[in-house]
């Protein structure tokens, strides 16, 4: 009797917990992050199938991580291999991709964003493998922003019809090693000519565009690590392919510069 009782109890839990996910609309896959990490903002897993249980933890100053703000931040890694896929839709094994990646919810019109970043003294770039550390994308479409890194520096990539249109350097590699650096972006995301980006770093604004950012899609943002074409790293000239581990934290999302900033101390 006590064995049934108990089984009825957790039908009963569970069929609770569905109703208030369909409710409030969130997805059992949904990561809500720490509010010592991120606000604003829902997040999935880029691909589900081989995302590896290292590909993202949240970690804890008193172990020794790097933390922008708070307590806590958000450690990726990714080894050569790392790569996964969404069955039926997609297959980075199939197209020279791999990535540990977190996509945000969808949206259009204005909005803040802002993400602090962090590379380990002893990172290595994989250039000339492309690899992209946090972007801007659209449903079911090319991506329209991404923060790409290479041996140069980090760069702001504005593309369209997945084309690069404009390049622009915002910080050294080396001053990317051992610190952290706060990225700002204002965004207005629509098909529109009052479109516009805006990009701060470290409070000074680097790059600033206006014009349609999207094709009308819906715009989402990612973030982590990124790598395209890997096919283009020679062990032969450059030895193995190096992991990487990136942190990320003060990842948040809002309507007002001010609910994305305030957590950071100057």
């Amino acid at each position: 009797m006590l064995e049934i009782m108990l089984k009825i109890l957790k039908s009963i839990r569970n069929s609770f917990l569905l109703s208030v996910l369909i409710i409030f609309n969130v997805s059992a896959k949904d990561i809500r992050l720490p509010k010592d990490v991120g606000s604003g903002n829902t997040y999935t897993k880029s691909l589900q199938k081989g995302f590896k249980k290292y590909g993202y933890e949240i970690v804890n100053k008193k172990d020794g991580h790097p933390v922008r703000a708070g307590e806590k931040s958000i450690r990726f890694e990714l080894r050569n291999g790392d790569c996964g896929e969404d069955p039926g839709k997609w297959s980075d094994c199939e197209s020279l991709r791999q990535r540990h990646e977190l996509s945000g919810k969808r949206f259009r019109g204005k909005s803040w964003y802002a993400y602090s970043i962090y590379l380990p003294n002893d990172f290595k770039s994989v250039d000339p493998v492309k690899s992209a550390m946090a972007q801007f994308h659209q449903k079911g479409s090319w991506p329209t922003l991404m923060f790409q890194l290479n041996d140069d520096g980090y760069f702001a990539d504005r593309q369209w019809q997945n084309q690069t249109d404009e390049f622009r350097k915002l910080l050294e590699v080396n001053d990317m090693k051992g610190k952290w650096n706060d990225i700002l972006i204002n965004i207005n995301s629509t098909s529109k000519k009052t479109g516009f980006y805006k990009i701060w770093v470290n409070n000074e604004l680097k790059y600033e565009f206006s014009g349609p950012t999207t094709k009308g899609k819906e715009s989402y943002f990612k973030f982590g690590i990124y790598q395209t074409w890997v096919n283009r790293w020679d062990e032969k000239k450059k030895g193995s392919y190096p992991t990487q581990v990136v942190y990320y934290d003060e990842i948040r999302a809002g309507k007002t510069k001010e609910s994305v900033t305030k957590f950071l101390k100057k």
